[in-house]
């Protein structure tokens, strides 16, 4: 039997055109190319999407905590679209101030917090949102230098972790690899918390006197969160886009 199928399958080899064989085997790559799980997952996808609209459509319009930020006219807000970070901008005299936050800091691990297994009303006490790392140059004019500071909006405060002073303003103020890598080499300043409490408590007058306080605490983590909803809806019909091709 195997030497008679042998036999057959070079007759047709040697007979049939080349051309008709190549055509079937592209028509099952093509087949192939759509999976089975495609239909499920782009199902899902879109099952999530519209709950995620569905959510948002109670309240079209801005949150009332971004409106009230807006309605101070203070800061700038600078968000493009599928960036994970987002910028606020103001002028304070002759200071031009950024503070740069990243909403990737929404999904970081948090430590959990105590629970009090004896009370009965924990349902009713609000999650706070995790800590999101800011860093903040102030800058006055392009040579007289920056302060670059990192610190964490936090249960409504700024709580400060270091201050450097660049003699070079762009290079406080370099987003790029090539800037990061020369500040690694440069002296950063001591903890914040190794300051004299004195100072400490100036450097945080200073700063509340520009707007980075309790207020801009509560907003940064409120809009993180509302910008990572936003970015995750965006991902969602993005990625049921490609699936669906």
């Amino acid at each position: 039997m195997a030497p008679r199928t042998f036999g057959r399958s070079l007759a047709r080899v040697a007979t049939a055109p080349r051309i008709p064989a190549v055509r079937a085997f592209s028509g099952s790559a093509f087949r192939l190319a759509a999976g089975e799980t495609d239909l499920s997952l782009s199902q899902k996808l879109q099952e999530e999407i519209k709950f995620e609209l569905e959510t948002t459509k109670a309240n079209p319009d801005a949150p009332q905590f971004l409106r009230d930020f807006e309605s101070t006219g203070v800061w700038k807000i600078e968000d493009v679209e599928g960036n994970d970070e987002v910028t606020l901008v103001r002028n304070f005299g002759n200071e031009t101030i950024r503070v740069l936050f990243s909403i990737a800091d929404i999904d970081a691990p948090q430590e959990p917090a105590y629970e009090d297994t004896e009370s009965s009303d924990t349902e009713d006490i609000p999650v706070p949102a995790g800590p999101i790392r800011c860093s903040i140059a102030i800058t006055k004019g392009s040579d007289q230098g920056a302060l670059s500071i990192d610190a964490l909006a936090q249960d409504g405060a700024i709580i400060i972790d270091n201050i450097s002073f660049y003699k070079d303003s762009k290079l406080a103020t370099d987003l790029t690899s090539e800037a990061d890598w020369k500040r690694r080499g440069l002296y950063i300043g001591p903890q914040f918390d190794h300051l004299d409490t004195n100072v400490q408590e100036e450097f945080e007058r200073f700063l509340d006197e520009r707007g980075i306080g309790g207020d801009l605490a509560l907003f940064v983590p409120e809009y993180a969160e509302y910008k990572e909803q936003k970015e995750y809806v965006k991902w969602l019909q993005n990625v049921k886009s490609f699936i669906d091709v």
